[in-house]
């Protein structure tokens, strides 16, 4: 049993509210009847945003969002309504006359480039500083809870540290955590820390979310796992896959956006080199990579490729049908990029592949070029992980705002009749 601040009369908080935390399809989710104010800075497509929508079964509405790329501000306004603001936040908040809505929660992630371990400047990137004026937007919107998204790398940081002095200031608790995408429905194996800060409580009593998927053991798993309830939800599910994603779906057409229903719409391919097609031949099996390529036909295999020992080695790679997919970044349409092609295709994978990795809807709209679609998808927050941190936020706020459940409120009883 959790208390909230004695400042505040709300009773009870609940180690978690099982209505929300087990409900994980949308038909069994159940639909509130209030809505919470919700920003998203840095908004991309709004991935975040989305997990945080009735779309996951949440009453958040996000009132007010701003992105620095009008393909993004596009995308966003078209899924979510025509409140996505266009410009550099920094300019934004240096204009007198644009005043910023009273919000619960402000989203969002911060450009992440300057803490990358892509970015071989990263130690003088400006980029880095881009959390003032997220904290700054949470200051004047009012906001009580705030959810930070970022690279794991930002954790342990002088920025990091900056970050929680700052919020602490400002009257909020904080705490961080590391989150594996995989451990919550995504098919993909994408780590991204999380800072939430609360004003009322604690975060640390909920967050992070337990886990509601597991990593597999493969198919020789013979014995009954046992799950800490404490990390793991009741009855955990398998880590989605590759062929849980994308199985169903037909080899690609054409190499364009087709004006045709989802989830074809996005499913077209490329125009490959005939080289490139030799390379994708040498290694048909799943999981082999550019390492195979030169074992088995060095001719084919570039320069570059064979000089290069450290980094980002695991190039040219086919994903295996039975894992999730690694992360997915903005060139996924690249195979030389990463480890992108298909599991038993000759070709790299596909927009709508890319996007279903990344937990998004086939009904999300994205707009802009192929190119512009593909930065948008590889750098947003997956939405079910997203979902999955709103779970927490969400029991926060109803706690305080004392709408609990019918559900909560027996459950609560219970315990003080213990």
């Amino acid at each position: 049993m959790y208390k909230i601040d004695d400042s505040i009369n709300t009773g009870l908080i609940l180690k978690e509210d099982e209505a929300v935390y087990n409900a994980r399809s949308l038909e069994e989710k159940e639909k509130p009847d209030y809505t919470y104010r919700l920003i998203d800075l840095y908004s991309g497509a709004g991935g975040m945003s989305l997990g945080f929508s009735k779309e996951f079964g949440h009453p958040f509405k996000s009132v007010w969002a701003n992105d620095f790329n009008k393909f993004c501000v596009n995308t966003y306004n078209e899924n979510f309504g025509p409140h996505c603001v266009h410009g550099d936040i920094v300019d934004i908040l240096g204009n007198s006359g644009i005043e910023i809505p009273k919000a619960d929660v402000v989203i969002g992630g911060p450009p992440c480039q300057g803490f990358s371990l892509l970015n071989k400047n990263r130690d003088n990137d400006p980029r880095k500083k881009l959390w003032k004026p997220f904290l700054d937007v949470v200051d004047r919107s009012g906001a009580e809870i705030f959810v930070m998204e970022n690279v794991p790398q930002l954790l342990g940081t002088l920025e990091h540290s900056e970050i929680i002095n700052t919020a602490e200031s400002l009257g909020f608790k904080v705490w961080q955590e590391k989150l594996l995408a995989a451990d919550y429905g995504v098919p993909q194996k994408r780590t991204r820390a999380f800072i939430l800060g609360c004003k009322f409580i604690e975060p640390s009593i909920l967050f992070p979310p337990r886990k509601t998927h597991f990593k597999n053991l493969g198919k020789s798993e013979q014995f009954e796992l046992s799950f800490d309830e404490n990390e793991y939800l009741p009855n955990p599910q398998k880590w989605r896959t590759v062929r849980d994603a994308v199985g169903d779906l037909p080899p690609p057409k054409g190499t364009q956006i087709r004006n045709i229903e989802p989830p074809l719409d996005l499913h077209f391919g490329r125009n490959p080199t005939e080289l490139s097609k030799k390379r994708y031949r040498v290694i048909p099996e799943e999981g082999m990579n550019r390492f195979d390529l030169y074992r088995k036909a060095p001719e084919l295999t570039p320069n570059c490729w064979i000089r290069k020992k450290t980094g980002g080695t695991d190039l040219f790679g086919r994903l295996w049908w039975d894992r999730p997919a690694v992360t997915i970044r903005t060139e996924f349409f690249k195979p030389e990029k990463g480890r992108y092609l298909h599991p038993v295709q000759h070709r790299p994978i596909t927009h709508r592949e890319a996007a279903r990795f990344q937990s998004f809807p086939d009904t999300f709209k994205f707009t802009g070029s192929k190119i512009e679609i593909a930065k948008q998808i590889g750098n947003a927050v997956p939405p079910m992980l997203a979902a999955r941190v709103a779970d927490v936020v969400r029991v926060l706020l109803d706690q305080k705002c004392n709408k609990r459940t019918s559900c909560q409120k027996v459950k609560e009883a219970r315990l003080c009749h213990a």
